[in-house]
């Protein structure tokens, strides 16, 4: 009996840990995502070649690979039924998010490759603006769902770039159904971002 309860206590501890793993994951990846999303526009600005290995590239992979992470264990603690029903949503939306991006990813690496450097606002930017939010809203659950732990330091953090990354795909969808007028002003700013269009 004590063998099994020493079992469950270590289980619970570790999955306990998982979530600490996932919430820092989930909440600082999509910060440096959009981070070295901003340097590779810079670069897009100055007209420097695109290519896929490039520094402002392989950070963007880093943020979307602890986001990725995050989903994994996530998905690790749903199918071992090892969290409660309240952090199952926030993890789920870490997952779709996970998968947005890596999707969009690829599609923008692919578009960079066809069509070579784009704007702003493109086919691939969007979806992979749609993931951050949702991962970033999936990482602000979760901490909710800790807020009576050591984590809850995170927790003003994780609101604001929440409200950041739906403010910044709010504005880029504003460009895209209002580009006539929107996009003369910022043309210069986001370089052949409202070309596209």
């Amino acid at each position: 009996m004590r063998l099994i309860q020493r079992i469950s206590n270590y289980t619970l501890t570790k999955s306990d840990n998982l979530v600490r793993i996932i919430c820092i994951l989930s909440v600082i990846g999509p910060v440096i995502t959009v981070s070295a999303g901003f340097w590779d526009a810079i670069s897009h600005l100055q007209k420097e070649p695109e290519f896929f290995w490039s520094p402002s590239h392989m950070i963007v992979y880093t943020g979307v690979s602890m986001i990725t992470a995050a989903a994994i264990l996530g998905g690790i603690l749903i199918i071992r039924k090892s969290i409660d029903s309240s952090l199952k949503t926030g993890i789920k939306l870490v997952m779709v998010g996970s998968v947005i991006q890596i999707i969009s990813g690829f599609g923008d690496s692919l578009s960079h490759e066809i069509f070579g450097i784009d704007g702003l606002v493109s086919w691939s930017h969007q979806p992979l603006e749609l993931g951050l939010v949702l991962g970033s809203l999936g990482g602000l659950l979760i901490l909710k769902n800790k807020e009576h732990t050591k984590l809850k330091i995170l927790l003003p953090f994780s609101i604001v770039t929440f409200l950041f990354f739906t403010i910044w795909l709010g504005f880029n969808l504003v460009l895209i159904f209002g580009h006539i007028i929107q996009c003369i002003p910022v043309y210069e700013i986001f370089s052949s971002g409202c070309a596209i269009l």
